[in-house]
C-alpha cells in the first residue's frame, strides 16, 4: 500500500517540474535566466534521485526526508534572485511553482498527519519569507493553507490505508489458517478421537489398569478436541478459549462459547492462570478425583468465567482466617490476579452446597 503512495507522489513531482519548466520557458528564463535553468536542473536531478531513493525501503528514512527538504527549501529561496525586479510582476508563482509540494506530501506518508504538518510549516514559511523580500510581490496564504491541507489530509489518509492493509493482511492469515484447522478437524475427527473416546469409554467399562488407560485417553482426546477447534486470534490478542480449554480433562468439564473469546494476551493468561489456582483449590480441598465444572461467556465489554465443584463448601469465616494465618492462595492467585486486570471475583459457598467461584475481567469487543 505504501508503494502505491510513494509511486503517487513520484508521478506528482515529475507533473509539477513539467510545470515550473513551462513557467521557465513562457517567461524567458525571468531575470537571470542561467540560475534559473540550473534550478529547474536541480529539481529534475532531484527528482529522479528522490523517486529511485523512495522506492526502496532500505533508504527510506530522516535522511532522505532531510535531504528532500533542503532541497525544495533551496530551490524556493532562489526566488528572489532569480526572478529579480520582476518579481513583483510576474504574479505570486515562485520559480519551482507547485514542485515544492513534494516534500510535505513524504513527511505525511512516512509519518503521518502530524509529521505532514510540520512539513507544511516549513515550505509555508520559505515561501513567506521570499515573499516578504520580494520587491512588490503580494503576501498570500493561500499556498500555505494549501500546503497545511495537503500534509495533513494525505497524511491522514496514508495512515488510514496502512492499518486498513495490516488488518486486511491479518483477516487473510486467520481465514487461511482456520480453513487448514477445519480440514485438519475432519481428518481427526474421523479416525483419532473416535478411538481416543472408544479406548476412554472401554477403559472406564473394564476397571483396573484399563481405567487409567481410558482415564488417559480421555486427557489426550480433550487436548486434541481444543487443539482442533481453537481460532487464531490477532497479533497481541488471545483467545481465551484456547487457555481454558486446556484445563480440561475427566474430571474438569470446560465449557466455551462458540466464537473466539479474544482479549490481549496478558488479561488472557492471568485470566486462565486464576481459573488454573482456582481448580488447584478443587483438587486441594475436595481430592484429586473431584469433579469440577468451568463456564464461559462473554458479555457487554467483559468475560466472565466461572469454576463450580460440588466439595463440601467453605466455611464461613474460613477465607478471613486463611488470609490472616499468611495462606494467600485464594488472596493473591485469583484476587490479586485478577483486581490487577481492573476485574472483579466473587466466591459463593456454603458448607455442603460446593463452591463457585465467579471471575469477570473487562474485555472490549472488537
Amino acid at each position: 500500500m505504501d508503494f502505491a503512495f510513494w509511486r503517487a507522489i513520484a508521478v506528482f513531482r515529475i507533473a509539477s517540474l513539467v510545470y515550473a519548466t513551462v513557467l521557465m520557458v513562457q517567461h524567458e528564463g525571468f531575470a537571470h535566466p542561467v540560475a534559473g535553468w540550473t534550478v529547474i536542473a536541480v529539481m529534475a536531478l532531484w527528482t529522479a534521485a528522490a523517486t529511485f531513493c523512495y522506492s526502496v525501503d532500505a533508504v527510506r528514512g530522516w535522511p532522505l526526508l532531510v535531504i528532500d527538504m533542503l532541497v525544495a527549501v533551496a530551490c524556493l529561496l532562489a526566488t528572489p534572485y532569480v526572478q529579480g525586479e520582476f518579481q513583483g510582476e510576474l504574479g505570486s508563482m515562485p520559480v519551482p511553482a507547485i514542485w515544492v509540494a513534494g516534500p510535505v506530501l513524504a513527511w505525511a506518508v512516512y509519518g503521518g498527519r502530524r509529521l505532514g504538518g510540520v512539513a507544511a510549516a516549513i515550505v509555508a514559511g520559505a515561501d513567506l519569507w521570499v515573499r516578504v523580500n520580494g520587491p512588490g510581490t503580494p503576501i498570500l496564504i493561500n499556498g500555505a493553507v494549501l500546503l497545511f491541507m495537503a500534509g495533513i489530509v494525505v497524511g491522514h489518509v496514508a495512515r488510514l490505508a496502512i492499518r486498513a492493509e495490516e488488518r486486511m493482511q491479518r483477516a487473510v492469515e486467520m481465514e487461511a489458517a482456520q480453513r487448514e484447522r477445519e480440514r485438519l478437524a475432519r481428518g481427526i475427527h474421523d479416525s483419532v478421537l473416535q478411538v481416543l473416546a472408544l479406548v476412554k469409554r472401554r477403559g472406564q467399562e473394564i476397571g483396573g489398569e484399563a481405567a487409567e488407560l481410558g482415564r488417559l485417553a480421555g486427557e489426550q482426546e480433550a487436548a486434541l478436541r481444543e487443539l482442533v477447534t481453537v481460532r487464531a486470534a490477532p497479533t497481541g490478542s488471545a483467545d481465551l478459549r484456547a487457555l481454558l480449554m486446556r484445563l480440561g480433562s475427566t474430571q474438569v468439564t470446560v465449557s466455551t462459547p462458540a466464537t473466539p473469546l479474544v482479549m490481549p494476551t496478558a488479561t488472557a493468561e492471568e485470566t486462565a492462570a486464576a481459573v488454573r489456582a482456582a481448580l488447584d483449590n478443587v483438587r486441594a480441598h475436595c481430592g484429586e478425583q473431584a469433579r469440577a465444572w468451568v463456564f464461559a461467556e462473554q458479555g457487554d465489554g467483559e468475560v466472565t468465567v466461572s469454576v463450580r465443584d460440588e466439595g463440601p463448601g467453605i466455611a464461613e469465616g474460613r477465607l478471613e482466617r486463611a488470609h490472616a494465618d499468611g495462606r494467600l492462595g485464594v488472596a493473591q492467585s485469583i484476587k490479586g490476579r485478577v483486581a490487577d486486570l481492573g476485574g472483579r471475583v466473587s466466591i459463593l459457598s456454603a458448607p455442603g452446597e460446593g463452591t463457585e467461584v465467579e471471575i469477570t475481567v473487562p474485555a472490549p469487543l472488537h
